[in-house]
């Protein structure tokens, strides 16, 4: 009887059982210290690309591609694909071991075509091996002879690199490399003409024994060597011409010194995300994040802080969203084409971030978005993730006390554009840290759309919504998050089925508002994106807005610097989420101590909001002990927390002690001190701010 074929996955199985005997062996020669140490570093890379082999194959497997029926299919797949990431790990640590000093090689080991290269040039060089082993020392000592220029591994300086930490090597334009071997990471370890060893980025080299200054002279200096070396360096050419295109515009400018710090941040993005992408750490969806890009380029104009300032109608001498009842002596309700309130529920099936990458956190980023542009500030929520289950997020955990902004899912939009196609968009995305660089990145997991209109142009009905979540960016059709996942529609009713329930799902809820929160909706600006639970102080400093620009001013022409400190530092808060949650606190905190009337008395309400936002976030604006807000640096805002939570407990303090909510006092305590002041901390300039 003939035996039983394998079916694919019980033969990566087995693949994966023979690697992980393989690595233990491995391991075992390492630490017993039996063999030469370059011997344990070509088995250590050799296993490393056996792993990424074996997990690149297993997550092309499909369930459909068994022979017979598999039970707990996905489960064990994803067993498999533990092990192998954990067999990665232990690799990766052990080739940091085993490398030469300096950024050794990236987590997930050498690229596949980076080894194969090293493989051909091996075979070509086996004649001179004898030689470069036998006087591998000298060769650091001494001065060795200049390489032939047919060598692939001879490449040329481009500018000058100084050394900045140990393992670098300094080189000059025009310097004649020998690359010994070159990492996913970018940093390459090379050998100059007098022998000395150390990394340089591969940014800085191009391939070749030239420097083309003026491309007169490349014609003329050719060999007949370099024609038989043309298919081997066409891979690495290809690699190259996003730096070429860099080198080529450094030429043109004429700058004959480069800062390595400028070109790796104007390279970052793309660099790291393709460095990632080659290692195997991030799935093929993954993408740059757009909206994070937005932010950190347009300045101001996707932040909260610039949406809640007042805007200037056509003739910019009166506003087109801001108005006060002259019966009342209120902001005037605007009702706008959408507004909405909802909630984020959670994400199933997202993909994680392989090994070599730590995650400072897991976020959504959410706008307006029409198709073609966001037209809305971008608002962002962390999610909470739980290490048992990893492709799950969640939003609005339980806990004692108030619930922090960043983790509220409970959002509202206000909009007023007309377009047919006006929905949210929300951008899964993480900020990490990279182990072997330390460079920071933030990266799109995928993008959802949620089209607040029917085909009939209706507005959506209140009630939850499971939408998918796609690859790459919101301009990109038809990507998956992994290549794993395929959008063809399969044959069969359950296969169907089943695939559904493999894709990225965010689950988000459309909800009714109560009457107070519409009614508060109603007095803020036409188009704002923000956390519902801090409606009301937008709605208060909404109003002391009208009063301010409509009331106290002596016409509506008049443009002088005006003295307000709620107004010139209140939409900081936005951009930073801990104080407006300081603010919030100290808020609920006065509101417990006011009796109904004073709560429906609008000018004490004001009244109080000021004393308590000065005695309190207007307190720790300025505080010198508060950190600089960094967005996902734990040690940050570790500390800014610790301040404001002491800041708001010498306030109760204070409270207790005068009886007086936003008592002055606060000031005046020795404990506490404060920064220069500077004017600007009281001026709101109209002409600067207003949109």
């Amino acid at each position: 009887m003939p035996p039983k074929r394998k079916g694919p996955l019980q033969l990566v199985q087995k693949e994966v059982d023979d690697v992980t005997k393989q690595v233990d062996s491995l391991m075992k020669d390492v630490q017993s210290q039996g063999g030469s140490t370059e011997e344990a570093f070509r088995r250590c890379q050799d296993l490393q690309m056996l792993a990424e082999k074996a997990l690149k194959t297993l997550k092309k497997l499909t369930k459909a591609d068994e022979l017979a029926p598999v039970g707990n299919y996905d489960q064990r797949k994803q067993e498999e694909e533990r092990r192998l990431q954990n067999i990665l790990e232990r690799l990766n640590m052990l080739s940091l071991e085993l490398s030469p000093p300096g950024p050794s090689t990236a987590p997930g080991g050498v690229s596949k075509e980076d080894s194969e290269d090293d493989d051909d040039e091996d075979s070509d060089d086996d004649e001179d091996d004898e030689d470069d082993d036998g006087d591998e020392d000298e060769d650091e000592k001494q001065a060795v002879k200049p390489p032939s220029q047919s060598d692939p591994r001879i490449y040329t300086v481009l500018s000058d690199f100084k050394g900045e930490q140990e393992g670098d090597l300094s080189v000059q334009r025009g310097e004649i490399l020998r690359i010994i071997r070159k990492t996913a990471d970018g940093w390459w370890l090379a050998q100059d003409s007098k022998g000395n060893r150390g990394v340089v980025p591969k940014t800085y080299l191009k391939i070749g024994s030239g420097v083309d200054d003026d491309g007169d002279e490349d014609d003329d200096e050719k060999d007949d060597d370099d024609d038989e070396n043309e298919e081997e360096s066409s891979e690495e050419e290809e690699e190259q011409d996003g730096e070429e295109l860099t080198d080529e515009q450094d030429k043109q400018s004429g700058a004959l010194h480069s800062n390595w710090s400028t070109v790796r941040k104007a390279l970052t993005e793309i660099d790291a995300t393709d460095v990632l992408s080659a290692m195997g750490a991030i799935p093929s969806g993954f993408r740059p994040s757009t909206l994070n890009k937005l932010l950190v380029e347009e300045g101001a104009t996707y932040k909260g802080s610039h949406h809640i300032q007042p805007e200037l109608s056509q003739s910019q001498l009166s506003f087109r969203d801001l108005f006060l009842d002259p019966d009342t002596g209120r902001v005037r309700a605007r009702q706008v084409q959408t507004c909405v309130c909802f909630t984020l529920w959670s994400c199933r099936r997202i993909p994680t971030p392989g090994v070599g990458v730590q995650v400072l956190s897991r976020h959504i980023r959410l706008c307006a978005f029409d198709g073609t542009q966001v037209l809305s500030n971008i608002h962002t929520v962390r999610a909470t993730y739980n290490s048992k289950s990893p492709k799950t997020w969640s939003f609005s955990p339980r806990m004692t006390g108030i619930l922090p902004t960043l983790l509220d899912g409970d959002c509202f939009l206000r909009c007023n554009s007309l377009s047919p196609d006006l929905g949210i968009l929300f951008e899964l995305g993480v900020t990490f840290i990279r182990n072997s660089t330390g460079e920071r990145g933030d990266l799109s997991c995928g993008w959802a759309f949620l089209k607040l209109t029917d085909d009939t142009g209706n507005p959506l009905p209140n009630r939850t919504y499971e939408l998918p979540v796609n690859g790459g960016t919101p301009y990109e059709k038809d990507v998956a998050v992994e290549a794993s996942v395929t959008r063809e529609s399969p044959a069969g009713v359950f296969q169907q089925m089943l695939q559904a329930r493999r894709q990225p799902k965010l689950i988000v809820k459309l909800k009714s508002a109560n009457s107070r929160t519409r009614t508060q909706l109603s007095l803020l600006p036409d188009t704002l994106l923000h956390c519902s639970n801090c409606v009301h102080l937008l709605a208060l400093h909404r109003q002391l807005q009208a009063d301010t620009l409509l009331m106290d001013r002596p016409t509506m022409q008049n443009a002088d610097l005006i003295c307000s400190p709620i107004l010139s530092t209140f939409p900081v808060l936005l951009d930073q989420p801990d104080l407006l949650d300081a603010l919030r606190g100290a808020w609920m905190d006065a509101e417990t101590n006011m009796s109904r009337a004073q709560k429906r008395d609008l000018s004490f309400l004001k009244q109080e909001f000021v004393k308590v936002y000065i005695s309190s976030v207007y307190f720790l604006l300025h505080s010198p002990s508060l950190p600089c807000y960094r967005w996902a640096d734990p040690p940050s805002e570790e500390q800014r927390a610790r301040v404001i939570y002491a800041t708001l407990e010498s306030l109760k303090h204070t409270q207790h002690t005068t009886g007086q909510s936003g008592s002055p006092q606060v000031f005046l305590d020795p404990m506490h001190p404060h920064l220069a002041f500077d004017v600007t901390e009281l001026t709101f300039d109209l002409l600067c701010v207003a949109r």
